[in-house]
């Protein structure tokens, strides 16, 4: 009987030693993956694991200078942060951006309501009374620039509509320019729209500088809008104008500090930006003065293929 039990025990074991070899896997080559935040396909240095298999959100190169979006990939660009929350919707629907705007700047005007002081100047462009502090918007300041009699009909918040513009994620330059047209050719930070250097079918803009506020706007014939370097937030610099309707963004006349020189037909170029370290295709307005003393935002083409603004 011992002998039996014996038997049965050794021969247990001799079954548990061959399972326990034939359950040895084979150890997996481990990788280094790096994290693609921007899904373009390029991996972050400074963000990875070690993983047999590819993680999900993960590549196996290190080559991107730029992960946070960058105006590629899924992500909204940097940019549109800059962008009044109060006056725009900013948002991805698949391989676009939609940008939706209720056309209000986010700065003062003389063309904010000040119902009383517009309707009581004489023909010379005397104030016949004193505005009462009621009829103002609080956004509103006496002209400067122009003058009441000068100053375009309408005020600001007379405009009770909107303004969408659908672009893609990632521009592309076009094979052909495109030239802009009149109305809204793009949309500035501030909430309003951005115009040409028209002021109408075969009327140059010259016609219209004496109507401009401060800051190089006025109503009219839809809404309040820029056509000339917005001075209530960029004078000579390198900030954020806002975007064109093909998808590139505007800036001031300065590129990091200096004006540029390598800028094509349309003021725009391929370099780094305030949003985009790595570099990106983009416009600026054109340190060429207009009327010995301006700066028009946008005299040239489309070098993208441009999206209607509606």
């Amino acid at each position: 009987m011992k002998y039996f039990l014996f038997t049965t025990l050794l021969l247990f074991g001799i079954t548990a030693l061959i399972s326990s070899c034939d359950d040895t896997e084979d150890p997996c080559t481990t990788t280094t993956w790096y994290e693609d935040a921007d899904d373009d396909g390029l991996g972050n240095a400074a963000v990875s694991q070690e993983a047999c298999e590819q993680p999900t959100g993960y590549v196996a190169n290190a080559d991107d200078d730029d992960d946070t979006g960058g105006g590629s990939g899924t992500t909204l660009h940097p940019a549109f942060a800059e962008f009044d929350a109060d006056n725009y919707s900013i948002f991805l629907d698949g391989d676009e951006v939609v940008i939706e705007s209720n056309g209000l700047p986010n700065h003062t005007s003389p063309y904010w309501s000040n119902t009383t002081a517009r309707s009581a100047v004489d023909p010379r462009g005397n104030t016949l009374t004193t505005p009462a502090a009621a009829s103002n918007h609080p956004l509103f300041v006496e002209p400067s620039v122009t003058t009441y009699e000068d100053m375009a009909p309408g005020n600001i918040d007379d405009f009770n509509g909107s303004y969408t513009l659908r672009v893609p994620v990632s521009p592309a330059l076009a094979t052909s320019t495109s030239s802009t047209g009149l109305g809204p050719i793009g949309m500035a930070v501030s909430g309003s729209m951005i115009y040409n250097d028209e002021e109408g079918p075969n009327v140059p803009l010259d016609n219209a500088v004496g109507s401009l506020d401060y800051t190089a706007a006025h109503t009219g014939p839809q809404s309040y809008h820029y056509h000339l370097e917005p001075k209530a937030w960029s004078d000579d610099d390198d900030a954020l104008i806002g975007i064109i309707s093909d998808g590139f963004f505007l800036y001031g006349r300065k590129c990091a500090g200096a004006y540029p020189s390598d800028l094509d037909a349309s003021g725009g170029h391929t370099s780094a930006t305030p949003h985009n370290a790595a570099g990106e295709y983009h416009y600026h307005i054109q340190n060429e003065t207009y009327l010995n003393e301006y700066y028009i935002l946008f005299p040239g083409d489309y070098q993208g293929t441009p999206n209607a603004i509606q």
